[in-house]
Parts: C-alpha cells; structure tokens; sequence
C-alpha cells in the first residue's frame, strides 16, 4: 500500500503526516508513507488544496488533516 500525504508544510500538512502515521503504526500493515510536496505533482492528482491524502492513487480527503480514526477507515 502506497500513501500520499500532500503538502507544502504547513502546520496542518504536518497533522495530516502524522495521523498516517500513527494510523498505519496501529493497525500494523505494510504501507509506504510518501511526503509530496511538489506542487505539480500535487496538482496532478487534481488536488488543489492542502493538506491531501491519497492512497494507492486514490484521493481521499483534501483541504483538511484528517483524524487519525478516519485514516484507519481507509485502511
């Protein structure tokens, strides 16, 4: 599993980042964590705001960090 965690670097993007992580740590799966940060890259995702989260390509929220018990619904 591949999860995209998009955002320049702003406090929330940092939220965001760390919901994941925690999220993928409690449920104790095999996921790949990726920073993205570039802006082109985000933008083809069609995302224009951040933070974003996708997963295996698939955006999932987008303009807010979402809880760490949302995260583990995805999963």
């Amino acid at each position: 599993m591949k999860i995209q965690v998009m955002g320049p670097g702003c406090a929330k993007c940092a939220e965001a980042e760390k919901n994941v992580r925690a999220a993928v740590e409690e449920k104790g799966i095999d996921a790949e964590v990726i920073k993205v940060t570039d802006f082109k890259e985000i933008a083809g995702f069609g995302v224009f705001a951040t933070p974003a989260v996708a997963i295996d390509g698939k955006v999932m929220v987008v303009g807010k960090a979402p809880s760490k018990k949302e995260v583990m619904g995805w999963l």
